[in-house]
């Protein structure tokens, strides 16, 4: 099979509740600039509804994206709307709330849960839909998030949000949620390039209650000055990567997928080829052998 002929379908299949989605999604940040969003050179217009549009036609039918992934010359959103409108009925479009920014690219303190509302029907407007697939709300640092939460719970059964899920949070916010309505995924910060206790937890936890994990970052990994535990184990990951004949990126991706049937891959890419890589990486399955090589690399990082 080649990169060409490889669709997101290879990487097998999650439901969030309702609506089943290949666990090789799309992540909709860098397409306004950086890893950072809203920092660095945005992808050209074209390329990104270009690629947008190329991610559906190799069957990505999940897309992460929020009305603050935004620079001054891109708006993921707006992106998405104009690509991929009128939207296919298979297209599941989660969106994050929490956080927010004005038009100035500001940040603001964590959106109020009184707030929550007219965010979420930021998100409607910008994207033109009657309603959301999934909304996660992004834990702000708040001790609890019931209040917030609360408030997403309200407008689910409003019909404006379909499912609900958590972002940045602790295992003691997934038992808190539960009990004020049914969450369908978790994302928090997962990956080789650190333990992250509190997402191993989360991991654990969500396969046994039936719900996604998606992680996010796990193929940027930390950036900037790197130890010698992180050359190390770059080391192991370009090893596994050349024993393939594929990019440390893809082994990344492949690691992730790899940690269990409810893991959810959500890497974004404002460049085409990157995107048939990064879509190819869900037919690479690696030995039990690669697989605790990068986790011993991955346990000296700690």
């Amino acid at each position: 099979m080649t990169a060409e002929t490889i669709t997101a379908e290879s990487s097998g299949t999650f439901p969030l509740g309702d609506l089943p989605v290949h666990r090789l999604g799309f992540g909709a940040m860098r397409l306004t600039g950086s890893a950072a969003f809203h920092l660095g050179v945005p992808s050209d217009r074209a390329r990104s509804i270009a690629v947008l549009r190329r991610a559906v036609e190799l069957g990505v039918n999940h897309i992460d994206t929020a009305a603050f992934y935004f620079s001054s010359l891109r708006s993921a959103n707006e992106l998405i709307n104009t690509a991929l409108s009128p939207y296919a009925d298979d297209l599941v479009i989660a969106a994050k709330v929490g956080p927010y920014r004005d038009h100035r690219g500001e940040w603001g303190t964590s959106a109020r849960p009184d707030e929550l509302r007219g965010h979420v029907e930021e998100n409607l407007r910008q994207l033109g839909r009657d309603h959301l697939d999934v909304v996660h709300l992004r834990r702000m640092g708040q001790d609890s998030i019931a209040e917030h939460f609360g408030a997403l719970a309200e407008l689910r059964r409003a019909g404006l949000v379909r499912h609900l899920g958590i972002s940045a949070v602790e295992p003691r916010h997934l038992a808190e949620a539960l009990e004020i309505a049914p969450v369908v995924a978790v994302q928090n910060r997962y990956g080789l390039d650190g333990p992250y206790p509190e997402g191993a937890e989360l991991l654990r936890l969500c396969g046994e209650r039936g719900i996604a994990f998606v992680p996010y970052y796990a193929v940027a990994g930390q950036g900037g000055e790197r130890g010698a535990s992180e050359v190390r184990q770059e080391e192991e990951v370009l090893a596994v990567a050349r024993a393939h004949g594929v990019s440390p990126a893809q082994v990344r991706i492949a690691w992730t997928l790899h940690q269990g049937p409810h893991v959810l891959a959500i890497p974004g890419t404002g460049d085409p080829g990157h995107l048939e890589e990064n879509i190819a990486a869900g037919t690479l399955r690696l030995t039990g052998e690669e697989l605790a090589r990068l986790d011993s690399a991955r346990t000296r990082t700690a």
